[in-house]
């Protein structure tokens, strides 16, 4: 089971909230923090196909599943 995650949502205030919806999340697993550490720095450069000034308005944060439940924990 993939238990190195990073969760994705978007900030207060974004637009796509209208098209999204105000509690929209995703999730991408990983089965190594090493993988999901190369994931999120890859994840936290801008795509190659914006346009100069472009920011990408996703948050990104760094999440774990635990116990037989796959709760979803936030390490710091």
């Amino acid at each position: 089971m993939k238990k190195y995650g990073i969760r994705i949502t978007l900030p207060p205030g974004d637009t796509m909230h209208s098209v999204l919806g105000e509690n929209w999340e995703s999730f991408r697993w990983f089965d190594t923090p090493a993988e999901r550490d190369e994931a999120y720095a890859d994840m936290l450069r801008p795509p190659p196909y914006y346009r100069a000034g472009d920011v990408p308005t996703q948050v990104l944060e760094k999440v774990e599943k635990v116990g037989q439940g796959g709760t979803v924990v936030h390490p710091r």
